[in-house]
């Protein structure tokens, strides 16, 4: 599908022309294949006119010609009236999730539909070793990418849109700042260029924007529904929901979370997996032989996957550390809730299949700080799919955007 932007008509009648294209298409779009009376019945336009419009728009690559009516079992006397479906692989998009340890891409037709999907390791290291050098992560993510495309069967020349999420604050630009964190840069070297080589559109975003993303994707989200989605594995972000949409700022810095350094009984922007981690670590330290599950790793060696694996069989230092971790969730809630004034707060991320508990707890908890019986906290259902399939969402809209709103040709 070439993504080649036509000139704006000019005249009159030539706009209403490609208004009506514009809503027949958007009428269309990831919808079950329609005849032309249907069609007729939801954009109000006249048969003729659907039928122009469908016409070019197959022409274009949008849509194609699907079974016809009998063929469907919709009726079996008359003329056969003719099936226009959506191409939902007119073009495919790409979504990364570009983390501090591991990077994911995952290719998607039109209705968002993953059809290929590869990781690779980031910062193979460790946390505590030097990160990625600028061109050794750019290199991670375009062969990632490339390892996705080769799983789906696709070259570059089938992809259209590229998006990256990264765990630092994104300007409307692509770009992250360089001046307090140096982390944020190394997270974000000028990744907004990779797509320019192979003439993708591209674009930059926060992970904790795109998981918040996700969430709306899911039927559990209404119009007017506000929420914050908490990333909470090594470092926390928050993506913000109000009345139903994600909340941007042309600097980034929305759901930026250095505050809690200042916040009592949180006093970091470390996020539960790290605190996990080291609240094990220091305990198995100060008390070897532990007899639980958890004193049989050592502490140099013990993860937060071991400290849940450990709770979730009854160990008592781990739930221990797993009552601290819900009362550090409480004060981070008390302090995005009663400021916000939220509808609920969603744990996300590849840890959150394993703090269903520890959310619980802290909702428990809450009442010792804040009067709001109505705030939900929960650990989100998309666990480790979040920030992709955010990032998916966010290319597939971006295609439409430029399907259904054409600027002039560059």
């Amino acid at each position: 599908m070439s993504q080649t932007r036509s000139p704006a008509p000019a005249g009159s009648s030539q706009l209403i022309r490609q208004l009506n294209a514009q809503r027949v298409l958007s009428c269309m779009w990831g919808r079950e294949p329609s005849t032309a009376t249907e069609l007729m019945h939801a954009t109000g336009l006249t048969r003729a006119t659907i039928l122009t419009l469908c016409r070019e728009l197959t022409e274009q690559g949008w849509l194609e010609v699907s079974e016809n009516s009998r063929q469907a079992g919709q009726y079996t006397k008359g003329r056969p009236a003719l099936r226009y479906a959506f191409r939902e692989d007119a073009c495919h998009v790409i979504g990364v999730d570009a983390g501090l340890h591991q990077v994911t891409a995952a290719v998607a037709n039109l209705r968002g539909v993953e059809v290929g999907c590869a990781t690779r390791p980031s910062n193979p290291q460790g946390s505590d070793a030097p990160l990625q050098p600028a061109a050794e992560r750019r290199r991670t993510i375009l062969d990632t990418i490339d390892a996705a495309l080769g799983q789906a069967g696709l070259t570059h020349a089938d992809v259209a849109s590229l998006v990256i999420a990264v765990p630092a604050p994104v300007d409307s630009d692509g770009h992250s700042p360089k001046g307090l964190n140096a982390f944020w840069s190394l997270m974000n070297p000028e990744l907004i260029t990779l797509g320019a080589e192979h003439g993708w559109d591209c674009a930059v975003d926060n992970d904790a924007n795109l998981a918040a993303l996700a969430e709306l994707d899911l039927q559990s989200s209404s119009a007017d529904d506000s929420f914050a989605v908490i990333l909470s594995g090594e470092r926390l972000g928050a993506g913000l929901v109000m009345d139903g949409r994600l909340l941007h700022q042309a600097r980034g810095g929305i759901g930026e979370l250095g505050m809690l350094d200042l916040v009592q009984g949180v006093e970091s922007s470390n996020g539960l997996g790290w605190w996990a981690r080291h609240l094990a670590r220091e305990t198995l330290r100060q008390t070897p032989g532990h007899p639980g599950p958890l004193g049989q790793v050592t502490a140099e060696d013990v993860t937060s996957e071991d400290v849940f694996a450990a709770a979730a069989a009854g160990d008592q230092l781990a739930l221990e550390i797993m009552d601290q971790l819900a009362d550090r969730l409480a004060r981070i809630c008390v302090v995005l809730a009663g400021l916000l004034d939220l509808d609920r707060i969603l744990v996300s991320g590849a840890i959150a299949p394993a703090l269903t508990d520890v959310a619980a707890r802290a909702k428990e908890k809450l009442a010792q700080h804040l009067y709001a019986p109505w705030l939900q906290i929960d650990a989100s259902t998309l666990g480790a799919h979040a920030v992709r399939r955010g990032a998916i969402r966010l290319a597939v809209d971006r295609i439409q955007d430029q399907a259904l709103h054409p600027g002039p040709a560059a």
